[in-house]
């Protein structure tokens, strides 16, 4: 029998404590189907099939039928398309090598079989060219109709300030230790709650831009690469100063805004006060969208014009000169994925309609509200040693106003940067079955992985 099926089944009896034995793998159909049911029942717990399913051709479409009442329609054309043998996709770059405008729109399959591996299909060109899409990958990718994602892997925890109570922290030890089990563990918390504390930081930029590129390069603006900055107004920009900031998020003046801001205190002498507000967009919006539906309306659909001009020789603004709403969504699956707000930085609400506009004010007072008050504000006081990373199309954050000497350090990261790490680390570590064995895994990923 295969001997990569056989090890597929048991890293998958490891990591998921799969009820697999050794005794009910007696064939290549038998250990196949044992995989299939296993991989339903991690992908889509609410039907946990035990049969292969069946399939058939209605018109310009193939039909997989899961279950009674279930079923998956796919075009011909977008399966062809999505043929990943290695002629039309590379095995090691990952990228498509079929040439999709020489394909016959009206193409239909020659043939096709069910099979424990996957659907087979025939198509009809003049080499009777062959492809093989894997159960969970056609359930996964089904598009006609959509079903539910993974349930785990966009985990997120709202919260409030009751968070102060046991707020997510990694120790700096582990996070720089070259198995990148605490790496991990650290992206991970970012994922769930938005931030995530690191103690024990040696109370140097040296070591706080090390710990800045465990995760990734660092992204320069206007105000530097890594910054460390005292309350100078160096830099044309409030943050510069000592007066207190009210909760934002940075770069609302950009068309795409850092994913990431990583902060250390390295000292504060000689006063008092610049304690850290840390709010959850999310949970703020949550809270919006169940109470006042028509300003989370007006918040998600009306653009904010922002800018960044306290730099003589830099003037920046977004992309369109609109902006974009405090509120962003997936266009596909409507989830929130942004949020925009700092109000210092606004610019002229001129693109407004003019019957929005008292509606429009009457929703940001209804969002400043609800981050002003004390059920969603996490007030902390950061001391020298423990840095914080924050989402930043997610958790706004502020500081309450000071005196003294206070000097700050710290650094932004791509948002792309960051899901890129956190993506191969999961691969690491909480790897998700991508095919019904192993033998499409080429230079450590899968032809058939779900970012694909």
């Amino acid at each position: 029998m295969n001997s990569l099926l056989i090890r597929s089944l048991e890293r998958l009896a490891r990591t998921r404590r799969a009820d697999i034995r050794a005794p009910q793998i007696r064939s290549f159909s038998c250990a196949t189907k044992l995989l299939y049911a296993h991989e339903q029942r991690i992908l889509f717990p609410k039907a946990s099939p035990t049969q292969l399913p069946s399939a058939n051709v209605q018109d310009s479409k193939i039909v997989i039928n899961w279950e009674t009442n279930v079923q998956s329609k796919f075009h011909s054309i977008w399966l062809r398309d999505h043929c990943r043998c290695p002629q039309c996709f590379h095995p090691i770059t990952k990228q498509r090598l079929v040439n999709t405008f020489q394909l016959p729109p009206a193409i239909k399959p020659v043939s096709f079989q069910v099979l424990p591996q996957g659907l087979e299909v025939t198509w009809s060109s003049t080499d009777s060219h062959k492809s093989v899409y894997p159960w969970t990958w056609l359930q996964r990718n089904s598009y006609d109709p959509k079903f539910d994602a993974v349930p785990d892997v966009d985990k997120k925890s709202l919260w409030g300030s009751s968070i102060q109570k046991s707020p997510p922290t990694v120790q700096y030890g582990e996070v720089m230790s070259n198995d990148d089990k605490g790496l991990y563990q650290w992206l991970s918390h970012v994922h769930e709650h938005g931030f995530c504390f690191v103690s024990g930081v040696p109370a140097t930029p040296e070591a706080t831009e090390e710990l800045s590129r465990r995760i990734g390069f660092i992204r320069e603006t206007q105000y530097g690469q890594f910054w460390d900055f005292t309350s100078d107004l160096a830099k044309g920009d409030t943050a510069y100063t000592t007066l207190a900031l009210g909760a934002h998020t940075d770069n609302t003046y950009f068309t795409d805004p850092c994913g990431l801001q990583l902060f250390h205190l390295l000292s504060h002498t000689e006063g008092t006060g610049g304690a850290t507000l840390l709010v959850d967009g999310f949970y703020v919006a949550s809270l919006i969208k169940d109470k006042h539906p028509d300003a989370y309306a007006l918040l998600s659909n009306t653009p904010i014009p922002a800018h960044a001009a306290g730099e003589p020789s830099s003037i920046y603004c977004p992309s369109p000169s609109s902006g974009y709403p405090v509120l962003g969504h997936d266009i596909s699956t409507g989830k929130l994925t942004t949020v925009r707000w700092n109000n210092d930085d606004r610019s002229v609400m001129k693109h407004i309609a003019p019957h929005l506009v008292e509606e429009w004010y009457d929703a940001i007072s209804v969002w400043y509200k609800y981050l002003t008050s004390p059920e969603c504000e996490y007030w902390v006081q950061l001391n020298p040693g423990t840095a914080v990373v924050i989402d930043n199309h997610r958790v706004l954050h502020g500081r309450s106003a000071f005196d003294g000497k206070r000097r700050m350090c710290g650094a932004y990261i791509g948002i792309d940067e960051y899901h890129s790490k956190l993506a191969t680390l999961r691969e690491k570590f909480n790897p998700t079955p991508y095919a019904t064995t192993n033998e499409h895994t080429i230079n450590g990923r899968s032809i058939w992985h779900p970012a694909l």
